[in-house]
């Protein structure tokens, strides 16, 4: 009986046995044959997972959260020199997902901005971006931290690229006189005026004005929205502001207008009337001179789209209007000897560069920036169940700009 009963069993034991390693060798198979075709992101979880098995362990035993998170960090794609999938998550193609512009999300931010950029980032995401997965590129003179990019990645599923930005763009030239450039900028001190004094104000504004869309992170982008640390948007936005401007042919599109001071560009004007003389070829005949002059151009009424919110096609920045226009300001050196801002440098080139239909105001996105802030109207208040006052708002105020654009025409509405 115990032979028989031997006799049945082992082979049953033996046969099962085999299954099993044929199923582990099917699945292995399969498993190797997944990494190998599989794109990167594939390859990286795999190698995540590999890691994960093992980070518990090291010459004292364990590892601390931190520094499995830093881990993990380190293998994913780095992001200081890629501008495609170079940082933060990979979003898988849905074939079902409407067309999307060549588009990015940037902000200029420093490590010390933590908190307003998260602020805004969260904002954003929950806003538009959460539907729309665009991706998003951080700038700074300075190395972002651990931290900073810790704490931001985890925001957003679109990809995030972490950039550096080179040397010769951020910092005063090396021929602009100095002497002349502190006087200029003790003049504006006494006189009041923000920033008056601060030369890395001044990096800011000329890398703004002729450097930010020539980065190795922004070349492979048409279109961009610029945000800043620190700011509000109240409305929900269920339409793509990128395919609409691509759709309707417009190149930059704005929330606030308001005067600049005139003591920060006080030959800025003079400057930009030399250089369409010089080049009368680059003025669109249907251009915008309306709104950044009462009297056909004699003088400049110091009115400015508010840059730090701007969704723009950088082609424009990139063509060839624009960069001589640049470079023309850029070599009397009133970046430094004055105070010139990208808002100004900006608006004057949208303005006369661009046909007026070609710009648009945004005036269903809810957005506010330190005390200035622009809140829909009516319907649009209603339906993008905007979060804020729509008795408060600088649109209505009587240093706002926006009236002398609404004179451009009589559809601007429906622009």
């Amino acid at each position: 009986m115990q032979i028989l009963f031997r006799n049945t069993v082992l082979p049953i034991s033996f046969a099962s046995h085999r299954r099993s390693i044929i199923i582990a060798l099917i699945t292995v198979s399969c498993v190797c044959y997944f990494m190998t075709v599989s794109p990167q992101g594939g390859y990286l979880s795999s190698k995540i997972l590999s890691t994960e098995r093992s980070i518990y362990k090291d010459s004292t035993g364990v590892l601390d959260v931190e520094q499995i998170d830093e881990t993990l960090l380190d293998l994913a794609p780095s992001a200081e020199s890629k501008p495609s999938h170079s940082f933060g998550n990979i979003i898988p193609h849905d074939p079902s997902t409407p067309h999307r512009a060549n588009a990015t999300l940037l902000m200029l931010a420093r490590n010390s901005d933590l908190d307003g950029v998260i602020s805004s980032v969260e904002q954003l995401e929950a806003k538009f971006n959460r539907k729309f997965n665009y991706p998003w590129v951080f700038l700074n003179d300075e190395p972002f931290s651990y931290e900073f990019k810790r704490r931001v990645k985890v925001l957003t599923n679109g990809d995030v690229s972490f950039g550096l930005i080179p040397h010769e763009t951020w910092v005063q030239p090396p021929w602009i006189d100095e002497e002349r450039a502190q006087s200029g900028r003790n003049m504006l001190t006494q006189d009041g005026v923000i920033y008056g004094d601060s030369v890395s104000y001044r990096n800011m504004c000329r890398f703004n004005s002729g450097f930010f869309f020539r980065h190795e992170l922004l070349t492979p982008y048409k279109w961009y929205w610029r945000v800043e640390p620190d700011v509000r948007f109240y409305c929900d936005l269920e339409y793509d502001p990128f395919v609409f401007m691509e759709d309707h042919n417009k190149i930059y599109g704005f929330t606030i207008s308001m005067p600049e001071w005139e003591s920060t560009i006080t030959s800025l004007w003079s400057v930009v009337k030399e250089f369409i003389l010089d080049h009368p070829e680059y003025v669109s005949p249907n251009n915008s001179m309306g709104f950044i002059s009462d009297d056909a151009g004699d003088s400049y009424n110091m009115c400015h789209f508010w840059s730090n919110f701007e969704i723009a096609d950088m082609d424009f920045w990139r063509g060839e209007a624009y960069t001589k226009f640049f470079n023309y300001l850029e070599n009397t050196g009133g970046f430094y000897y004055e105070r010139w801002g990208d808002a100004p440098v900006h608006s004057i080139a949208a303005a006369l560069f661009t046909r007026k239909d070609q710009l648009h105001f945004f005036k269903d996105i809810g957005y506010k920036h330190a005390e200035f802030a622009h809140c829909p109207q009516g319907r649009q208040w209603r339906e993008g169940h905007c979060s804020c006052n729509p008795n408060d708002s600088f649109d209505f105020a009587e240093n706002s700009c926006l009236r002398h654009f609404m004179r451009l025409d009589d559809d601007w509405m429906f622009g």
